[in-house]
């Protein structure tokens, strides 16, 4: 069941086999959510950390108008939220963006690995600075990149987070959002953001069809992107 975790760990270090076995002994309660359904709400105090094995699922805050920036895009393969164990009280909300098959660690087996197995603590904690550092590049893509350069650096982004898991097609991959829920991402009107794709397809670097993107230019996308996959730390090495 947690093949698209063990892919994820597993692309940057060794686990072995102990640590694998003890990772399938205790993710084992799994649920799956409707889009738009939360599956942490904020202000929430969880007893467990949520990952996602299928669908997409974003962070996100409301503010006081009811408008909605997302904060954070997560794939199959990602814990939404490791990091409910030590705040324990949730500052955001994470919902689903599609339909979404979940499993559930506990906090109290994550507390036993913390104190017992200090590699696969170490690739845990990897996996929330790995989080943190897709969080500055997004925050350098909102303040400094072109909105062009900007969506590129996401469709880039993905592209590989996706290869990581095994979810993508070839150049493809399956992307269930709507151009409104796009423009959440990116902080866009509707409208810009319409007309920015519509500047990237004569540019013809990607397309976006069917709930499907596929990458038609990879080295010009990542180009007009700045694209350095480095941030994502994929690279097994020890930890």
């Amino acid at each position: 069941m947690i093949e698209s975790l063990l892919l994820n760990l597993g692309s940057r270090d060794v686990l072995s086999a102990e640590e694998e076995s003890h990772l399938r002994a205790i993710i084992v309660k799994d649920r799956h959510f409707v889009a738009g359904e939360d599956l942490v709400s904020e202000g929430s105090r969880p007893a467990y950390s949520t990952l996602l094995l299928d669908g997409f699922a974003a962070r996100y805050r409301v503010m006081a108008d009811g408008s909605r920036q997302i904060t954070a895009l997560h794939v199959a393969g990602d814990f939404v939220d490791l990091h409910a164990f030590p705040i324990k009280k949730m500052d955001h909300g994470i919902v689903a963006m599609s339909s979404c098959h979940v499993a559930f660690a506990d906090h109290a087996d994550l507390k036993a690995i913390t104190e017992g197995m200090p590699h696969l603590t170490r690739m845990l904690w990897l996996d929330t600075l790995v989080d943190g550092a897709i969080h500055r590049e997004w925050i350098v893509a909102m303040g400094r990149r072109s909105k062009r350069a900007h969506i590129a650096h996401l469709v880039c982004e993905l592209f590989v987070r996706l290869q990581v898991v095994k979810r993508t097609r070839g150049a493809s991959f399956h992307f269930p959002l709507t151009q409104i829920e796009m423009a959440d991402v990116l902080g866009l009107s509707v409208v810009h953001l319409n007309k920015t794709l519509q500047a990237l397809k004569r540019e013809g670097v990607f397309t976006w069809e069917n709930r499907t993107i596929t990458i038609v230019d990879w080295e010009r996308l990542q180009e007009i992107a700045e694209f350095d996959p480095s941030y994502l730390s994929i690279s097994r090495e020890p930890r």
